[in-house]
């Protein structure tokens, strides 16, 4: 059963790279920074999120066909125009404090596993917490590239911290396209499903731990006679990010109730996701509506 699982899970994030026909003809690309450095003192400069495309040299008919198929998109160009973008090799190094490093050792992009793909640093809400952090690290599958489909849900993400905005692409990108992102995000919500996912990540068992507490406390911060909803799931040890991402959205659509709320549109929703010291990801969603 565990196999079998792991297949299914490495079919859907696979998926993830399928191109899709439904983003028009090729539009006129726009400007990359070829320099690390630079492209992150302009977009500070601007306000900008900045987009990182690491890319294997080697492989340069990736590069190729990634921008042909998937970035000159008319529907994905429109969104490329409201980041700061640079285009680097996997071995792009910067100096920090007078010592030289890789990029892409760097801790922020950590769940990049030093492969080609897509990050994203927030360098557009100064005062907030992922302010100046890595808010996005998309590895590409092996071999392959993200088609358009799936680069635009990358670009269209809200503001949030690295965990929170990959369980939302996870959410957006199944091929059901479930409703439950399209409310607004609710920062009260945000912050308590971050301290769920964490709870259940500390003490390794997921759950709806204390939940008439923490029930009536989200209705009360909420306010406008809220009242909450949640799913929480969990994915197999040892996976990454996005991989953890993908099988807890799996695994609440195997479950009636939890699917029923995920797939259904709320007025406010959240959603976040921690590791435990197992190995295991630990994710929760919230959502909240009016009463009736």
């Amino acid at each position: 059963m565990h196999f079998s699982r792991l297949v299914h899970i490495a079919v859907s994030v696979a998926a993830l790279a399928v191109s899709s026909q439904a983003f028009g003809e090729h539009a006129r690309p726009v400007a990359w920074h070829d320099d690390y450095s630079a492209a992150i003192k302009s977009a500070k400069e601007q306000g900008k999120m900045l987009l990182v495309h690491f890319y294997d040299p080697k492989r340069m008919d990736l590069v190729e066909q990634f921008g042909e198929h998937s970035l000159n998109k008319p529907e994905v160009q429109r969104r490329l125009m409201r980041f700061e973008r640079v285009r680097v090799p996997l071995d792009t190094k910067i100096v920090v404090d007078g010592h030289e490093q890789t990029v892409l050792e760097r801790p922020g992009y950590r769940e990049m596993l030093g492969r080609a793909g897509i990050a994203i640093v927030d360098f557009k809400h100064p005062g907030s917490r992922h302010y100046r952090q890595v808010v996005s690290t998309f590895p590409f599958p092996e071999g392959r590239y993200y088609g358009p489909r799936t680069m635009y849900n990358v670009l269209t993400l809200p503001a949030g911290t690295l965990t929170q905005r990959t369980i939302i692409f996870a959410v957006r990108q199944h091929p059901e396209a479930p409703a439950s992102t399209r409310g607004l995000l609710h920062p009260v919500l945000s912050h308590e499903a971050e301290s769920h996912s964490r709870h259940q990540a500390t003490i390794h068992v997921q759950g709806h731990h204390s939940w008439e507490t923490r029930f009536h406390r989200i209705n009360a911060r909420v306010g406008e006679g809220a009242l909450a909803t949640e799913v929480v799931a969990e994915s197999w040890p040892g996976e990454n990010l996005v991989e953890a991402a993908v099988e807890c959205v799996r695994s609440w659509r195997q479950s009636p109730g939890h699917w029923n709320a995920v797939r259904s549109r709320h007025r406010f929703f959240a959603f976040d996701m921690k590791r435990g010291s197992n190995g295991i990801w630990y994710a929760t969603g919230l959502f909240a509506n009016r009463r009736r």
